[in-house]
């Protein structure tokens, strides 16, 4: 079952169209880039730093929905993840919600957002959630008739604006702080800058899998994914698959198109150790389990538990830095939500 190096492998791209890529084994002294396949993330992002505190203070605010429950970060936690720990993120009333929370860090990156590659700019998808009946429920004359009661929010939009909150100001700020939050010098982002220890043996190993066995024909870019559309299930249907739920359907539910059934986003696999449970329905509650099912349904593969084992460990090489502080390491405080 070892993969062949040099080997022809076939990719799944947008509403599960088959490519075909050629790409060379990674084994030590090898291109690392792969000819910048997969790329590391910048360490700096220059943005303006008193949007950045507005963004993450409106971030935190419960008050922009309207029954004052959620706050983004209540499905996407800073101090974890990005994302929020649940097979599928609670909704205003308490009940689950449809889908798996995504993670944020590294979101701008995305060439779409959402499992459903619903929206193009972080823009679009914060006034979504702001409407959407599910999350924030609000609507624009109510949201700013509250956050314009608070003299803090009055001063800073002032200051930085030139006017009181508006939808564009509000948009623009929480979109800068979202771009914000990339995660920096993961171990593989040291390595692909040239730290050959910044891998162990074992991550080196399961780049080579990653490589050989077709992984990066979907996974790649900036994000390690983000960038493409793939059908969920190619060689087999996903287990749970139903037509009457609509978290199934995919990208079907944007376009309309019979062909985007059962196709989403690829995700990036930036930090993927540290948010499970995975999948767009939250159903894989390892990374193990993740790793051996995509195998099989997207590349018609049983792998090896060894090697398995090996991919997961690469993957956890994908963990990157916020502020400080790996993303693998607990927290010494939490913020409230």
């Amino acid at each position: 079952m070892d993969p062949k190096p040099h080997s022809l492998r076939a990719g799944v791209a947008a509403a599960g169209v088959l490519f075909l890529a050629v790409v060379a084994p990674a084994h030590e002294g090898s291109n690392p880039s792969l000819h910048s396949a997969v790329r590391p993330l910048p360490r700096v992002v220059d943005l303006d730093a008193r949007k950045v505190a507005l963004g993450e203070r409106l971030f935190r605010d419960p008050r922009l929905a309207e029954n004052g429950r959620l706050a983004c970060s209540s499905c996407h936690r800073l101090e974890a993840g990005g994302d929020d720990g649940l097979p599928r993120s609670v909704t205003n009333n308490g009940e689950p919600g449809p889908v798996n929370a995504p993670t944020v860090f590294n979101a701008a990156f995305n060439h779409r957002l959402t499992w459903r590659g619903a929206f193009r700019t972080l823009e679009e998808q914060a006034e979504a959630d702001l409407h959407n009946p599910r999350h924030a429920a609000t609507t624009w004359p109510k949201l700013l008739e509250r956050i314009g009661r608070d003299a803090d929010y009055r001063r800073l939009f002032r200051e930085i604006y030139g006017r009181a909150p508006d939808r564009e100001a509000v948009l623009d700020a929480l979109a800068t702080f979202e771009r914000s939050l990339v995660t920096p010098d993961a171990p593989f982002d040291r390595y692909l800058r040239g730290e050959r220890d910044a891998l162990t043996p074992q991550q080196k190993r399961g780049w080579r899998y990653f490589v050989d066995y077709g992984c990066i024909g979907c996974h790649q870019g900036i994000n390690i994914g983000g960038n493409l559309f793939a059908r969920f299930g190619v060689f087999a249907d996903p287990p749970g698959l139903r037509d009457d739920e609509k978290v199934y359907l995919g990208r079907f539910l944007v376009t309309g198109n019979k062909a985007d059934r059962y196709v989403f986003r690829v995700p990036s696999l930036r930090n993927v150790a540290v948010t499970a449970p995975y999948f767009h329905d939250g159903s894989a509650a390892t990374l193990e389990e993740a790793v051996r099912r995509v195998a099989r349904l997207q590349l018609g593969r049983t792998l090896p538990e060894e090697h398995v084992a090996d991919l997961v460990a690469f993957l956890h090489s994908l963990t990157g830095r916020w502020r400080g502080r790996s993303l693998a390491s607990p927290p010494e405080t939490e913020h409230p939500p």
